[in-house]
């Protein structure tokens, strides 16, 4: 059995997921950076070129996601991901409906 690959539906799917991948550890940046800087571990200066920098990245990666028409796939898989981390998170704080799901499924 041959598989048939569209090429550019091929392309457009892995830069959605690399491009979404990159988002979410920029997130994780920000976040560790609003840490930092409440803890006081960062000078002025390291506050300013770490917002810079971040800023920066925001930017390429809207560009990125406008020049190659993939903003809404982007979007789409990010909500996709943000449901299933929803669902562990809530699996993990209600162990008991963990089990009676497991249950219900064997």
């Amino acid at each position: 059995m041959a598989l048939t690959v569209d090429e550019q539906s091929l392309k457009h799917g892995v830069l959605s997921l690399v491009v979404t991948l990159v988002e979410i550890i920029e997130e994780a940046l920000e976040s560790q950076a609003l840490r930092r800087i409440e803890h006081g571990d960062l000078t002025e200066e390291e506050q300013e070129r770490l917002g810079n920098a971040l800023l920066e990245l925001e930017e390429a990666l809207e560009e990125l996601k406008a020049d190659h028409g993939i903003t809404t796939s982007v979007a789409d898989l990010r909500r996709g991901l943000d449901d299933v981390v929803d669902e562990v998170i809530d699996k993990l704080i209600n162990p008991q409906r963990w089990a009676e799901e497991s249950e219900l499924h064997s």
